[in-house]
Parts: structure tokens; sequence; C-alpha cells
């Protein structure tokens, strides 16, 4: 008798020879904590997961502010689970509202010696990340606070004072009053300690316009004076790289503070292993970074109100047992560092373990089912098909980690099938358009490596015709990228000018027999001053080499008429110029990381780069984002990409009224 639940095994068959579920572990791995994230078996080290939720429910009860800061540290092997661990817990915290979540990815820090102001950067791009409430966590801080200051004692819900706070500010200024300047004001009367301008730039984080600015500037970078002036924050300008760290750590304190008193806060640091880089008194990133946990636990203070912070650190075994417990020993950085590296433990790290057997089973049964049989309707005869229990307990008996059990998966879960080369990368395709790559439009370096490989491939082809904004490409022959971006004449203005990484690469090539050399720019941040930087070198023909300069950069990222950024955009996309802001759209830009992330990680579809490359090409000679920055400027500028700033001018003006005779401004921010 067949049973009807079950799907036909030709379906199933199809299904898996379509996809492999188990190729995408290879491919995301620091995205997973942020973005959807694998498939996570609870079971799998639920001690470690567990642990640290007790931890964060301990300091936000404790009377004893003392105890109000505490520490953990997890070690394992490599591909143990650790970061998915901390996917987990992201997903805990913020699924519950129970704690307010930061991950410190240090493997993206560069200069060790410049580490506090790294970690800010890091601390405040976290908290504009979506939080419980459904708005930015910098948002509900604000929220909250604007919440405390309400004198009616209502507490309205975050998105709700978002919604009103723009409408709210502008009929306040209608009304002669400046409705954040008395937020912050009353605000101050309950954090008398709170600095001024870090709460500033907190209740900033409300506005839909100003947010961005807000988040660049508690970050420590810099606005041009017209922002700063109307948001009445200093601009930031001219701090060496030395004065920004040696301010970071007391802005980090600032916030964390204010940020705490809203709820507990939980900081995982993750990535600490980097060969071969040393800080200039010759530690390592791992014990550069455990200096920087110390110092803040050291230094963070929590008041009465106060929930509480925890600091997880995860690393290797070999990083614990050599670098931090012994060479800190050896090298007279302290004796305490590593119990306050893990103050709830007493100072013993909470250990990662391999898989057994059964959970083995359990966790390949469950990667199969949310990632296979689940998105496509399909009920399986047996859980773990194509394999079986006995063939995966077997397994598990060479206690294997999770990251060699799913490469395992991924090499063994296919029939026995000849597969052609070309099926192997529409399946790569297909598996890297489903994957969660996070918020990519952000990314500036993911968004211009992608260019810059699908301008790799075009090297040699012939374009011609029409893009789909009408201008045309005539008879262009690309002939190299460079990255390497040199200047050409010292003696060119603006003087001293070096290009920072603000011009990602060069295209070069030629168009109905004249050279060209377009300098491409991905500029994706919202701060004028970080904007304006990169046009400077984007207009600088002579001095880098250009016959023309792209800024590549989504329509919505609208730059405001008052700013030096905007008077530098009319300059590049002036008759004289000839340069062109080419529009980003993720319908664009999308298939060009995918296809990029399938040319580095080939051998996981069992592809070479030079097949990759060859079935890329069609995609890559249709995409219209390459052509549009390819093709003859328009020289205009939509109207819908300029911002205007009538609105927000008169914002701190001390002629502006007297804030304290009117509370109807303030209600105007909680009418839900």
């Amino acid at each position: 008798m067949t049973d009807l639940s079950v799907s036909p095994i030709e379906e199933i068959n199809a299904a898996i020879e379509d996809y492999n579920p188990f190729n995408s572990a290879a491919i995301d791995k620091v995205q997973s904590v942020w973005g959807k994230g694998f498939p996570d078996l609870n079971t799998l080290n639920a001690h470690a997961s567990q642990k640290v939720l007790e931890v964060i429910k301990q300091v936000k009860t404790s009377p004893d502010s003392k105890d109000k800061v505490a520490t953990l540290v997890v070690t394992g092997d490599i591909g143990s689970g650790k970061t998915q661990l901390i996917g987990r817990l992201r997903r805990r915290v913020i699924g519950d509202g129970s704690a307010v979540f930061i991950y410190a990815n240090t493997g993206k820090y560069g200069d060790l010696n410049l580490l506090r102001h790294q970690f800010l950067q890091t601390l405040v791009e976290n908290l504009a990340r979506v939080g419980s409430q459904e708005v930015t966590q910098w948002q509900e801080v604000a929220a909250a606070m604007a919440n405390a200051s309400n004198s009616s004692g209502q507490k309205t819900a975050a998105a709700t004072i978002v919604k009103n706070f723009d409408k709210a500010y502008a009929k306040a200024l209608q009304n002669n009053q400046n409705l954040l300047k008395k937020l912050s004001s009353q605000i101050l009367k309950i954090k008398p300690d709170a600095d001024p301008y870090i709460l500033r730039a907190i209740l900033w984080t409300l506005s839909e316009m100003y947010a961005p600015y807000a988040i660049e500037w508690l970050a420590g970078n810099e606005l041009d004076q017209e922002t700063a002036n109307s948001m009445g924050l200093p601009t930031n300008a001219g701090k060496t790289s030395q004065e920004q760290e040696a301010e970071a750590l007391g802005n980090i304190q600032q916030i964390l503070r204010l940020v705490s008193d809203h709820k507990p806060v939980l900081i995982c640091f993750d990535e600490l292993e980097t060969q071969g880089i040393l800080s200039e008194d010759g530690f390592t990133k791992a014990q550069v970074i455990v200096r920087l946990i110390k110092d803040l636990y050291d230094n963070l203070e929590q008041s009465g109100i106060g929930k509480g912070i925890v600091m997880l650190t995860v690393m290797f075994w070999p990083t614990w047992n050599t670098e931090i417990s012994f060479n800190i020993y050896q090298t007279g950085t302290g004796g305490s560092v590593r119990d306050r590296l893990s103050t709830a433990t007493q100072g013993k790290p909470i250990t990662l373990k391999p898989l057994d057997s059964q959970s083995l089973v359990d966790l390949v049964a469950l990667w199969l089912q949310k990632e296979l049989y689940e998105p496509r309707g399909l009920k399986p005869h047996d859980p773990v098909y194509p394999f079986t229990e006995s063939q995966l307990r077997d397994i598990g008996k060479n206690k294997l980690t999770v990251r060699e059990a799913l490469d395992w998966c991924a090499n063994n879960y296919r029939p026995n099938v000849p597969i052609s080369l070309e099926e192997r990368f529409k399946r790569a395709v297909k598996s890297s358009n489903e994957a969660d790559i996070g918020d990519y439009l952000e990314d500036n370096d993911k968004i211009a490596d992608a260019l810059y490989f699908g301008f790799e491939q075009l090297i040699g082809e012939t374009l011609e015709g029409e893009t789909e904004t009408g201008q045309k490409l005539r008879q262009l022959t690309i002939e190299r990228v460079d990255t390497d971006i040199q200047v050409v004449n010292s003696k060119a203005t603006p003087k001293n000018l070096s290009n920072q990484g603000y011009i990602n690469f060069k295209v070069v090539g030629n168009e109905d027999n004249k050279n060209f050399v377009i300098g491409v720019a991905v500029i994706q941040k919202s701060n004028a001053a970080a904007l304006g930087a990169g046009l400077k070198r984007l207009t600088a023909y002579e001095r880098f080499g250009l016959t023309r300069g792209c800024l590549v950069r989504s329509k919505n990222k609208k730059i405001n008429k008052t700013t030096k950024a905007y008077k530098l955009l009319e300059e590049l996309t002036s008759q004289a110029k000839g340069g062109e802001w080419a529009y980003l759209e993720a319908e664009q830009i999308r298939p060009l990381i995918d296809l990029y992330t399938i040319y580095q990680n080939c051998e996981t579809y069992q592809l070479n780069q030079e097949q990759v490359a060859e079935f890329s090409k069609p995609q890559i000679l249709d995409n219209q984002l390459l052509r549009e920055i390819l093709s003859d400027p328009s020289g205009e500028i939509d109207s819908e990409t300029i911002e205007d700033e009538e609105l927000f001018g008169t914002l701190f003006d001390e002629s502006s009224g007297d804030d304290t005779d009117n509370d109807d401004d303030l209600n105007d921010l909680f009418v839900a």
C-alpha cells in the first residue's frame, strides 16, 4: 500500500539532483550572524548558549553595580560552530527582546594600533541594525529615552515615535520651537552624567532624514560643516587617527552606559586569529583584542538603573592556551587578563563539543528539512535521505566538527550520476541566488569586488548598443582593469591628494578609436563628508590619470544641496568633466555578486575559475550596470536624488524661541 503522506521518490530525487543544501555551508560564514543563518540544532552545544543567557539574566537583576559587567570565553576547534553559536544567541536575544546585540567581527580590523576606534565603529554599526521592535537598536534606545521624558508617563511604541519624529519636528519649527533641543534637555535632567552631544546624536537616529548622519558622527567620522550645524553637533573634523583612538574608549563607555540603561547588552567578539599581524608593541591581534576587553571591563560603569553588559569572546583553543593563557603572562601585560576575560566562569573557558553519532543524525535531518524538503513542500520517506541513519552514525564515531560533517555531506550528497559542467554552473547560480548574503547594498567592498570581476570578464569584448537609459556604447573595448590607483601627475591640483581607497579601480579601454580611463568609486555611505572626499578624487582627473569619473551609488542615497558633496557632483557631471552617477540597483548588482561568489568558491561546485568565467560571460555582457558605467553619460542629475534642506535649516538656531513654555510639540511624538 502506498503511503500518501510521503512524496513520490521521483520528485525527491529530482530535488536532490537540482540542489545540494550543504554546498552553501562553504560560502556564508560571518553573514550568518545577522542574516538568516544556517539551520541551527539547538541541542548542539546548548551548554554554552544556555550559560550566556543565564549570565545576561544575572547582570540584569543584580542589585550590585560591580556585578553588572560580566565576561565569558568559548573555545573550540576550527569549524566547531563558534560563529553559529553567536548567530543562535543573536536570534534569541533579538527575537525575545531580552538584550541589545553587538557582533564584533574583528577579522575586519586592520590597524591593531587603532583598535578602540575600530570597535567604536563596530558598536555603532551594529546598533544601526534592526532590533526586536521593527526599528533599529539605536531607535529603540532613543525611543526609550523619549518615553522616559514624557511627563504623562505614557509609553509609546518605538516604531510610532520614529514615524512621528520628522513630522513633529517640522511642526515644532513652525511654532518657533526646537523639538530635539527640548527633548535632549528633558533627558539630561534624568541622565545628568550623559555626554550631551552623544545623547543628541542618539536622539537624531529617530529622524528618517538625519539618522545616517547621526550614525556616522557616533562612529567618530567627520560631518560636513553644514550638516553638523543643522544637527547641533561638532564636525569631528581635523582629528588625527591617534586623536580618534584616544577619544574612542570614552565614547564607547558613554554609549554602552546609555544603551544598557535600556536593556542588557551582549557583545560577541569573533575572528580573533590573524597570522602575521602584530601591533607596534609586538602583540598579536588576539592579545590586543583581549587587552581591549580588559580595558572595557575595568572602565565600564553601570548606573543604578543599568541592565548590565556581557562580553563573550570566542576563539580557537590554541589561541586561549598559548597566546592568552601563556604569552600574556610572559609579556607582562598582567596576570589578571585571563580572569577578567572570563569572570562568569572563574577564568575557565566554555569548550564546544564535537558531534557524536546522534547529533550528526539530527543535524543532517535538520539541514535537509529546512534547506531542501520544506521549501519545496516535500515529505521524504526517510528524514536523512539520500543518506542512511546507519551511515551517519558510523561517520559520527569520528567526532567530527560541524564544518567537517557538513563538508562530508556536501561531498557525498549526490547519487553517482554524471553531471555536465554547464549544469553544475546552473546549480551553483541557483544556490548563490538563494543564499542570504546580508545587507550587501551597504557593503562598498563587496559591490566593488563584484564590479571589478564583471569588468575583467569583458576584457577584449566589443560592446555596442543602447543602455536602459538610452545612453550609447559605440564599438567599445576594455583593455584592462587596474586596482592600483597611482598619482599620475604629482604637480596637479589639489596637492597632496592621495586616493585612500575611494576610487576602487580604473577601467581602461578604447571607444571610437579614442582611449578612455574611467575611475569607478562605490560610495554607499550617507555621510556627506565621506561622499565629498570620494567625489573630490573622482574629479581629480589629471592627478589620477582619468578621462572620466563614475560614482556608483543607490538612487535613494540622496545628497543635500547645501553640502560640498553636491557641488562636487555638479562638477563631476558637468560638460567639462563628463562624469556620471551610475545608480546602483539590487537586481543589477546581486547577479554580479553571485557570479563572483561562485568564482571564488568554484571548487565547491566541482568547477574551476576558467569554467566559471566562461559560463558567466553571457550574463555579464548583458549586465546593465556595467554598461551604464561604460556608456556616454547624460550629464544630468536626477532631481529625485537631491535632498530638500529647507525643513531642517533652522535647527538649534538660538533665536528659535523658548523651548520650555509649551510641551505640545513633545506630545506630538507620542500620538499613536
